[in-house]
């Protein structure tokens, strides 16, 4: 859809730019997946710089709803809205040039948000383009030239010569890195031998072409021949076998909304690189007593299921191998700035590829090692680490070693779902789904969704949200799949007690609709309850809560406001069973009383006959605790 070109950097301008970026890379994602062979070829520097910019466009999307909310008659501020697109590209940064693209995005914001004015003129984009190229550069351990880096660098060089409105100097920019990206090749041997150029710096020239679209209202020419011209700057200089680079796909790119109320993301693209791996588990903690039919075995950790893969580096070995760090790990960081720099120095010492962005007390780590456990500790040491994501680089890969890997079989069903907390995860794990970890205040996105089910690698795939809010994301995510020939059923389950019952009945040896019928009648006859702590003052069904008080929620409606956890569980628990039920399932939080189990469970035990009780430690999972009746 053609766009009304915008004049000045405004808030509206970051909103529209940040939209086509998402749309763009959404056309551009296999492309760029296809030519991710430095410094590890895992094939997923498309999806990662996706994911990372669907979490801005979502950050800026809540920005202008909170004002459109509001009384008032003014949008948000320039620097509202690129305040919300560098914390939301921080916070959901995926892969290493995920990572980087978020510290460019952040450089970016600290200009445009620095002035007084609605909006920034061509010398304020210049400004920002620059101080965003430097700070990614500071931001890289060791930076190498021929990568993403290089790219930012010629484009910011470029905007800097350019005179102008904001139109001429995006147009600049995006002419100087596509230039730059074409000698990428001849800047990394591992480019010139695979024939592409460098996969940060292709996802970088498509960011910058939604710019250039933002202030011009066309798309530039060029974007889509990057690949070729780089394959034939290498061929002409004999480079044998140089590969070519898979074109996009027909219908790749994700749909947004561009109307009036700027760009809305919907959805999002990007297949796994075949045999990619899976996270491997950072201190996870078990389940408890086990159920019946579900016997959780050692957890796979916090992240199992919910990590894409590492991305595309600035700076490491060229070719993972047997001497090569063995695991990527990559966090959020709450930390001092002062913290933050004994942290580089230790993390430098364990390994490579040490890429730290962020500040003003939040930072995002990424860091490949050999001691995935001494990254996170020094992390801890640190500051709070959150978000933790740890994966095991698995040993060669077709871009590297020549050979192709063997096509790994689909299975015929998996369960794709949504959890709260890191025990959750690995009692849903050993029962065999693949799960997405939602932390408080993170849901994850579509796009996260769409890679968790093709992880799964299945024909059918069953999708349990978990959560009311996440059902019309979840529906999103399971239409993209369809579209690329996976058979998905969504059961529209609001709770995770209600997904425990869903796969406690799961049998993939059923007929697909039988097993989804049997699924959704046992999450329909499980009313579920949740035990947490009021942030604020607030009205409620149950009358006026303050910040502090206990609050309990049956079926998502407030039906009790306590002072004490333990007396306000065993009032909507007799609550809950005053209508009957046969089991009764408990899953702790990590902030609940230890007590309160065993006070619940001896309720239970005493005052309904034939009722069972099954306990489960959830984790991090935001509320004290949750509750399940059927």
């Amino acid at each position: 859809m053609a766009q009304v070109p915008q004049t000045f950097f405004d808030a509206l301008a970051v909103r529209t730019w940040c939209g086509l970026a998402l749309e763009t890379l959404g056309r551009a994602r296999e492309e760029i997946d296809a030519i991710n062979v430095y410094p590890v070829a895992d094939g997923d520097t498309g999806t990662n710089l996706y994911l990372t910019v669907e979490s801005a466009v979502g950050a800026v999307e809540a920005v202008f709803a909170g004002h459109a909310a509001g009384s008032g008659p003014e949008g948000p501020t320039l620097a509202d809205a690129a305040g919300a697109m560098a914390h939301g590209a921080l916070i959901g940064a995926r892969g290493n040039s995920g990572t980087i693209l978020a510290q460019l995005l952040r450089g970016m914001a600290q200009v445009l948000a620095g002035g007084d004015t609605a909006g920034a003129d061509g010398q304020g984009l210049r400004l920002a383009l620059r101080h965003a190229a430097d700070s990614a550069r500071q931001a890289v351990a060791h930076p190498v030239e021929g990568t993403v880096l290089t790219v930012a660098s010629a484009a910011a060089d470029a905007a800097c010569g350019a005179e102008g409105d904001c139109g001429r100097v995006a147009r600049a920019a995006y002419e100087g890195a596509l230039s730059a990206l074409a000698e990428t090749p001849g800047q990394l041997p591992v480019l010139e031998r695979a024939g592409v150029v460098d996969a940060g710096g292709r996802g970088l020239v498509a960011v910058l072409g939604a710019l250039v679209e933002t202030f011009t209202g066309e798309r530039p020419r060029g974007t889509a021949t990057a690949a070729s011209a780089a394959r034939v700057s290498a061929g002409a200089a004999g480079v044998p076998g140089a590969r070519a680079s898979a074109p996009v796909a027909a219908g790749s790119h994700s749909p947004v909304a561009t109307g009036g109320q700027g760009p809305v993301a919907t959805g999002a693209q990007g297949p796994v690189a075949a045999g990619s791996q899976s996270p491997v588990a950072a201190g996870a903690q078990g389940p408890g007593e086990s159920r019946a039919h579900l016997v959780p075995g050692q957890a796979d950790g916090p992240e199992a299921g919910a990590h894409t893969g590492p991305g595309e580096c600035a700076e490491g070995p060229a070719v993972p191998g047997p001497d090569g760090p063995a695991f990527e790990v990559i966090y959020l960081l709450e930390a001092e700035d002062a913290a933050v720099t004994r942290l580089r120095e230790r993390l430098d010492a364990l390994g490579d590829s040490l890429v730290v962005v962020g500040g003003d007390g939040l930072w995002n780590v990424h860091v490949h090692v050999d001691d995935a456990g001494a990254a996170v500790e020094a992390g801890i040491e640190a500051g709070r680490p959150h978000r933790i994501r740890i994966t095991h680089f698995g040993a060669g890969d077709v871009h590297t070693t020549g050979a192709e890997r063997p096509p790994r079989e689909r299975a015929q069903r998996a369960v794709v779902a949504v959890v709260p907390g890191e025990g959750l995860a690995g009692l849903y794990g050993e029962a065999g789904a693949t799960t997405v970890l939602a932390r408080p205040g993170e849901p994850p996105a579509s796009g996260e969704l769409v890679q968790a089910v093709r992880r799964a690698h299945a024909r059918e795939v069953v999708l349990l949200p978990n959560d009311a809010e996440l059902r019309h994301t979840a529906a999103a995510a399971a239409e993209q799949a369809r579209t690329e020939g996976i058979r998905v059923a969504l059961i529209p389950t609001r709770s995770a007690v209600q997904g425990i019952a869903a796969l406690a009945v799961h049998e993939p040896e059923r007929r697909f609709d039988e097993d989804v019928v049997s699924m959704t009648s046992a999450a329909g006859a499980t009313r579920y309850a949740e035990v947490t702590v009021a942030e604020h003052q607030s009205w409620t069904m149950a009358g006026i809560c303050q910040a502090g008080d206990v609050l309990g929620l049956i079926d998502g409606d407030v039906a009790v406001i306590g002072s004490d956890v333990t007396a306000t569980a065993e009032t909507v628990l007799d609550r809950m069973l005053a209508a009957g039920g046969e089991m009764v399932t408990l899953v702790l939080g990590d902030e609940a009383p230890d007590a309160v189990a065993e006070h619940l469970e001896g309720r239970v035990r005493e005052g309904y006959l034939a009722v069972d009780t099954v306990v489960y430690r959830g984790g991090r999972q935001g509320s004290l605790l949750l509750i399940g009746v059927e």
